[in-house]
């Protein structure tokens, strides 16, 4: 037990040391990265989408499933398209829409074409159109990311919920108790369109020695 609260006491201070200014050049690195994800996707849909300043926060990752279903309370249901990556930068990328978004990124990604639903069809065409949003947008921005830090990293499969409520999505063991988490969130709509989301990243204390380094010498180019 004596051995628990000394690593987690490690664990707090390691996060406390990301200063005022590293944080800062964090968001500027998401506003880069997050936008880089926006640009993609527009590609896609060819309508322009609109993200907000990327918000920045630490927390106690067995704080985390409270805290993004408190981000949703508003919500009924809701679709997550979740997808774990690996590297020096390294955590999970959660995807968040209201579960009817699905079917609007279907007419979006038609062309915006009306599609007619049969129901078993439409649930397998809304879960692959999620995935592909998903693929686009955390795949560029955190490979956007990696890229600004000069770090490579890999993907897992993305894994898709659809239509559960936040409290029914979001299981405590998501994430690993014994874990600090950085929470990188921005959130984004579909100008003109009924569709709207929210992006996190979410990344583990063992990143915060590599990323305070990485964030100083992404400073040096410019000084």
């Amino acid at each position: 037990m004596q051995k628990h609260k000394k690593n987690s006491g490690k664990r707090m201070d390691q996060i406390a040391q990301i200063t005022d200014e590293e944080r800062d050049i964090l968001q500027e690195i998401m506003n880069i990265a997050f936008g880089k994800a926006a640009a993609d996707l527009a590609e896609v849909v060819n309508i322009f989408v609109v993200l907000s300043v990327p918000d920045i926060r630490i927390v106690d990752a067995a704080d985390l499933p409270d805290y993004i279903r408190t981000e949703f309370s508003g919500f009924g249901n809701i679709s997550i398209v979740e997808q774990n990556f690996w590297g020096e930068f390294r955590g999970n990328a959660l995807l968040i829409f209201p579960s009817d978004s699905g079917k609007e990124l279907i007419s979006l990604l038609g062309d915006g074409h009306p599609v007619s639903f049969e129901s078993q069809a439409s649930d397998f065409l809304e879960n692959e159109t999620l995935m592909e949003v998903g693929n686009i947008l955390i795949g560029a921005c955190v490979g956007k990311v990696a890229e600004l830090l000069k770090d490579m990293v890999t993907y897992s499969p993305p894994r898709v919920i659809i239509e559960d409520h936040p409290s029914v999505s979001m299981p405590d063991t998501l994430f690993d108790p014994e874990n600090s988490a950085i929470i990188l969130k921005t959130v984004f709509c579909f100008n003109e369109r009924n569709v709207n989301g929210f992006l996190f990243l979410i990344t583990s204390h063992n990143s915060v020695a590599w990323l305070k380094k990485a964030l100083a010498d992404f400073m040096e180019q410019y000084e």
